[in-house]
């Protein structure tokens, strides 16, 4: 869930820690894509009347979505927060250095656990494709490659492990 994770990654309790968020694409919002996409062209309308490119910077990617719901609960003016929010890194799909990372789950933001089974809710990158983002075909392409190759590996790592399993009783 996006408050939740968003909270979540910079707790005052992991002060110092360096935070990368991957797969971004995949995090949830409550309220329906309609909902979302509504309140979207609210926040496309602030701008600033006299020069418009002064105003605010309605930022379509996912990544960037989540890294500004971070940004708004950090005091990113002081330098504490600046310095935390320059520990954070949010990418869509998992790029080169991180995909063979182990990964971790936030459990206190997973829908099952926030949401009422019920409720409605949407991916971030639906609303991102929707509002202009239009990259969401090639990250699946390249999400599904990766995995993939992930698969593959793990099929090695498998196999290998049996047969050391296999030699170790033999002897």
């Amino acid at each position: 869930m996006l408050p939740n994770n968003s909270s979540q990654v910079y707790h005052p309790s992991k002060p110092g820690q360096r935070i990368v968020v991957v797969r971004s694409e995949g995090i949830n919002i409550t309220g329906s894509l309609f909902r979302n996409k509504v309140r979207f062209a609210e926040f496309l309308r602030k701008r600033l009347l006299t020069n418009p490119t002064r105003g605010h910077v309605h930022y379509r990617a996912p990544s960037r979505m989540f890294w500004r719901t971070v940004r708004g609960m950090l005091p990113h003016k002081q330098a504490i927060g600046a310095a935390a929010l320059g520990r954070l890194k949010v990418f869509e799909g998992v790029p080169a250095p991180y995909d063979t990372k182990k990964r971790q789950v936030v459990p206190d933001a997973l829908r099952a656990v926030k949401l009422s089974s019920f409720r409605k809710f949407c991916k971030l990158g639906d609303l991102s494709s929707q509002v202009g983002w239009g990259k969401q075909n090639l990250i699946e392409q390249l999400e599904g490659k990766r995995r993939e190759r992930a698969e593959k590996w793990h099929k090695q790592r498998v196999q290998q492990a049996n047969t050391v399993r296999k030699a170790l009783n033999q002897k």
